[in-house]
């Protein structure tokens, strides 16, 4: 027959030891991340999950409707007769930017690495246009490339004739890349010059030893032992050069023509000038597609050419 126990009781010092110093310091970490959890919540999920949300609607503020059709902007999208022009001139922006801005950041930090007098004030001059308003930046700039503007002048006094930079379809582009390397060269810059400065002396010295040139030794220290760094400003110049927006609309506004249109200008002009909210999104949407399988593309090849420590 069965004999009915009675529950053991729990005393008080085993319901204190639930409170275990692991599980405060579990509680205590979360607490340390939860201002990062809830930005990253508030300013990051939500828009996206919000912009996915619209890209399958279509939205007219100024007619107050507010209508679900499915995949139709991305059917709009993928018929759009202007969408192969404005990914081609990303993808020149892009790629120039991305080509010139690291070169030239590289063989700054190179030659401002080198144990020669003035170095700091050079390394504040090309540092300096990062700290300065873009927009302001880019309102200078079109006034020093127009045709009677100051870029001219000084063409005129070596007694050439120099282009409308901003109105011709190939100066355009190019004028709009140098003005956002000339901004931003200065980052990547100081990045590179940190990793250089962090390259052993020793490595050098036994180089010199045996006779290694200084190309050699470029390539086969400086290269290796710096390209962690190089695979950082490529990941964030590369998704900074899609991201492109004031220079283009203060400098060309995306033309001459569709030249300089490119997709986030794109997005814009759908979005705020025509009011296809819903194809603004859809549009955002590829971009933020676009913008991610570029990083996880370069951070997949990481292990074929970036130098690990371990």
């Amino acid at each position: 027959m069965a004999q009915d126990h009675p529950l053991p009781s729990i005393s008080p010092d085993v319901r204190r030891s639930w409170w275990t110093p692991a599980r405060r310091d579990h509680f205590t970490g979360y607490l340390f991340i939860l201002p990062q959890i809830t930005g990253l919540t508030v300013f990051v999920l939500a828009p996206l999950a919000l912009m996915a949300w619209y890209s399958l609607n279509e939205w007219n503020v100024l007619a107050g409707t507010f209508s679900f059709v499915g995949l139709g902007n991305y059917e709009k999208l993928a018929t759009d007769p202007a969408l192969p022009g404005v990914l081609w001139a990303s993808a020149c922006f892009s790629v120039g930017l991305v080509l010139f801005n690291l070169s030239l950041a590289l063989l700054l930090a190179v030659l401002l690495n080198q144990k020669l007098a003035g170095t700091v004030v050079f390394r504040t001059i090309f540092f300096s246009p990062v700290v300065v308003s873009l927009v302001a930046w880019a309102i200078v700039w079109r006034f020093l490339l127009q045709q009677d503007g100051g870029i001219n002048a000084v063409l005129r006094m070596l007694s050439i004739d120099g282009p409308n930079w901003l109105r011709g379809p190939t100066t355009a582009m190019t004028s709009v890349i140098v003005v956002q390397v000339v901004k931003n060269v200065g980052l990547n810059m100081v990045l590179f010059l940190a990793a250089l400065q962090n390259v052993p002396q020793e490595l050098y010295e036994a180089a010199r030893v045996d006779g290694a040139s200084r190309w050699t030794q470029f390539f086969k220290i400086t290269v290796p032992l710096i390209s962690p760094t190089v695979l950082l400003t490529s990941i964030i110049t590369v998704a900074g050069s899609l991201q492109v927006f004031a220079q283009i609309a203060v400098l060309t506004e995306g033309g001459p023509g569709t030249s300089t249109t490119v997709l986030v200008y794109y997005l814009y002009q759908q979005a705020f000038q025509f009011h296809f909210f819903g194809y603004g999104a859809s549009l955002a949407m590829l971009l933020l597609l676009i913008v991610g399988a570029l990083t996880y593309l370069q951070w997949s090849l990481r292990k074929a050419w970036v130098y690990d420590n371990d």
